[in-house]
């Protein structure tokens, strides 16, 4: 089973921006998990980290995390600059760092429907590629819930659909924890994020923001082409998710230019 984790314990002040970091809404934010047998992320990443693994049922899982949303108001953190809007979806693993014992992200890779795609795809390496996304998302304020949430992206690396709603009785629910609030942090709150970039060497980068007030929502359908083609959730288990959480808006500040790790 997991550690009991207290929030108070993970939150602290924003480090201060300088340089090109950038500050960012988060609009339509989901996070769909799914926990899959921990075998299924064999070579993924590098040995310097290990699957940070639930058991569930009395089996060893793996969870790994799809997170759709709009940035909006994307735009340096330091100067004036003008503002950007765009569609985005990460796609990550729940890793341990065993150099440092800090809990973070293993990126697959990232899709973006952005021409300011080609700044962290060629001037950085990063794993984004391109895709064509659109939400059609219906935030009902009377009740504070979403009666339409639905993501579609069309690219040649991650294609992707998912339609999600909001319903009264949606209950928050992590088998493996010893508390829902345990469970927050795990998903919602790793910091620093690591990946193999494109010429193949290991990198890295750092955000803050607050506390995430995400709500527990279900997922009506979804297919995920990438988590399927690597074989870590199959198409039938991608309708079976762990759990899904929703915010309608949060603050992210990104610490960039991202590091090459040696």
């Amino acid at each position: 089973m997991q550690d009991l984790r207290r929030f108070k314990d993970y939150l602290h002040d924003r480090p201060k921006p300088t340089g090109i970091d950038v500050v960012c809404g988060l609009k339509h934010f989901s996070i769909i998990t799914y926990a899959v047998p921990a075998e299924r992320f064999d070579g993924i990443f590098p040995d310097r980290f290990k699957l940070d693994t639930v058991m569930i049922d009395g089996e060893e899982k793996g969870l790994i995390s799809v997170v759709p949303f709009i940035d909006v108001d994307f735009t340096s953190a330091v100067y004036r600059f003008p503002t950007f809007t765009m569609g985005q979806t990460n796609y990550r693993i729940y890793i341990i760092d065993t150099d440092t014992g800090e809990r973070s992200v293993w990126f697959l890779g990232t899709t973006l429907d952005s021409w300011t795609l080609a700044v962290p795809r060629y001037l950085w390496s990063l794993p984004w590629h391109s895709a064509k996304m659109t939400f059609d998302c219906h935030f009902d304020d009377a009740t504070g819930r979403y009666v339409k949430y639905s993501v579609n992206a069309e690219s040649e690396w991650a294609a992707a659909s998912v339609s999600l709603v909001q319903n009264a009785e949606d209950s928050f629910s992590f088998s493996g924890f010893p508390d829902t609030e345990s469970a927050l942090v795990y998903l919602t709150h790793p910091l620093a994020g690591f990946y193999r970039r494109r010429d193949g060497k290991l990198g890295t980068y750092r955000v803050w923001h607050k506390r995430l007030e995400v709500r527990p929502a279900s997922l009506i359908s979804a297919n995920f082409k990438l988590l399927s083609d690597l074989g870590i959730v199959t198409t039938s288990e991608q309708n079976r998710p762990y759990s899904v959480l929703i915010e309608p808006l949060n603050t992210f500040t990104i610490y960039l230019p991202p590091k090459v790790i040696d």
